[in-house]
């Protein structure tokens, strides 16, 4: 077998497809839009590149000596305009791999409803025709419901399961599905490459052993986690409507949740479910057993060298604690270079405080103390030195990149789990400061914690981005300036 590309690698499936065919001695090649995203995964012996299925350049030498590739492309995130999106990036990488003469590619859309299908669903089997409208020969796996940490319609079930005491249930809650365990599509997928090519394109449906309702689904995950499910009947909440709904009640983004959702007005259920099971015998899981194993597995995920959507640890190890997050970014170009921005953020807390409104933060460790927490009082080690697991105030430091990325996460007293990320590169002649920062909502009070302290994070936390690009002292460094200048004068 030659050089495997990946197309999508930082997705959720191509990100468990790549180590595991890179353990069994592969040589694979992960493409991705953001190459960081690739490497904080810390895959060894998996070659990382950048390529956007949007421009064809970067298409061509991601290409390059490949001979099977996976394509795990979709702009479901984008926004309504994801089919035109979709289209494009089918087209492109159809043109690119017949241009590089790689023999195969695999595509991984979705299950198809005997009619009527959402706009996902009908743009995921588009895909697969536009993909076969080349000269190189495609097998496309048509997937239903992936049971497995960070598959969005299991941590939308997690989601509504840990966060609803009372579940207002929706009329799709008893359309019907036919749930995969995660490890059952990867047999799948990395079984294809053994099985004879005969020149031809094929189409395949990657489905459970079981068919259960949405419903269903939500009251075996409840029974296997201990908590009881209690679904209300409401017929007024129509898909849309669940959609909107969601965004609220769950840490799943509206942009995926929301053409998700509109994609369970119909029962996805296989008219061929035995076909790939007799070409790729695999060890078959039931729903209620691949709940269990998505939630054992979670804890054994390796450390990524950053903050990644759904690290264990960065969720304080609680099955709980949301997978996706609730966040705020902001972006400053600083006029300073990024090792004088460097300097600020490796210095931030202790004794010279938080940059901006420190007493804001000090007030918080005063609740926090209050609460039984550990407050503001441990501040630093070191003045300006930092290490991986050094107290930091209320935070604790999970990674350092010297010179560029600083990673924390909370240790106050919270309704989920909250990580910081402090970071600088070069920019021009100046650099680029950011602050990312995650909050991981536990049940009902998670969500109502984040809606109501929205508003003053998203000002804190600008004014904070804004203060280390700019090198504002915070006031104890200049009240200390003042005096030593007022001594010299005496």
């Amino acid at each position: 077998m030659g050089r495997i590309l990946i197309l999508g690698a930082s997705g959720y499936v191509g990100g468990h497809l790549a180590p595991r065919l890179a353990s069994q001695g592969l040589e694979v090649r992960a493409a991705a839009r953001r190459i960081d995203a690739l490497r904080a995964r810390n895959w060894d012996s998996v070659e990382c590149v950048r390529a956007d299925a949007l421009e064809p350049d970067s298409l061509r030498q991601a290409l390059d000596g490949i001979e099977v590739a996976y394509y795990l492309v979709h702009s479901m995130a984008s926004g309504g305009d994801f089919s035109e999106l979709d289209r494009r990036a089918a087209a492109n990488f159809r043109d690119a791999a017949a241009e590089a003469g790689v023999r195969r590619i695999i595509f991984l859309g979705g299950l198809q409803p005997s009619h009527g299908a959402s706009p996902h669903l009908a743009s995921r089997m588009e895909t697969g025709d536009i993909l076969r409208d080349g000269p190189t020969p495609v097998t496309e796996l048509r997937a239903g419901i992936v049971v497995g940490p960070g598959s969005a319609a299991f941590e939308v079930i997690r989601d509504l399961v840990y966060h609803l005491p009372i579940m207002l249930a929706p009329r799709w809650v008893r359309s019907r599905s036919q749930p995969i365990a995660l490890d059952e599509l990867m047999d799948y997928l990395i079984g294809l490459l053994n099985l004879e090519e005969d020149g031809r394109s094929h189409i395949y449906d990657a489905v459970g052993p079981e068919t259960l309702s949405y419903g269903e689904l939500l009251r075996q995950f409840g029974a296997v986690v201990g908590r009881p499910v209690r679904i209300v009947p409401l017929p007024v909440l129509s898909p849309r409507l669940s959609s909107y709904w969601l965004d609220l009640v769950t840490a799943v983004p509206a942009s995926i949740a929301r053409p998700l959702i509109d994609g369970l007005k119909h029962d996805l259920v296989s008219e061929r479910p035995d076909e790939l099971r007799a070409l790729i015998p695999t060890r078959r899981l039931s729903y209620a057993q691949a709940v269990a194993q998505a939630l054992a597995e979670e804890q054994s995920h390796a450390l990524s060298i950053r903050w990644t959507e759904g690290g264990f640890r960065y969720r304080r190890q609680r099955h709980d604690v949301s997978w996706f997050d609730k966040s705020v970014r902001v972006e400053v170009t600083a006029s300073r270079s990024a090792d004088a921005v460097w300097a600020d953020i490796s210095a931030i807390g202790g004794e010279r405080g938080w940059y901006y409104a420190t007493w804001l933060w000090r007030l918080r460790g005063a609740v926090d103390r209050l609460l039984g927490g550990v407050g503001m009082r441990r501040g630093r080690r070191h003045p300006t030195e930092l290490r991986v697991d050094d107290p930091l105030d209320f935070w604790r430091v999970a990674a350092v990149e010297p010179n560029r990325s600083l990673t924390l996460v909370a240790e106050m007293k919270l309704p989920g789990s909250a990580v910081l990320e402090l970071s600088v590169e070069p920019d021009g002649e100046g650099s680029a400061a950011r602050l990312q920062a995650h909050f991981h909502p536990a049940g009902s009070w998670g969500l109502i914690y984040w809606y109501a302290l929205w508003p003053v994070h998203m000002l804190i936390f600008r004014r904070l981005a804004e203060a280390i690009a700019e090198g504002v002292r915070p006031r104890a460094d200049a009240d200390r300036a003042r005096r030593a200048t007022r001594r010299q004068a005496g």
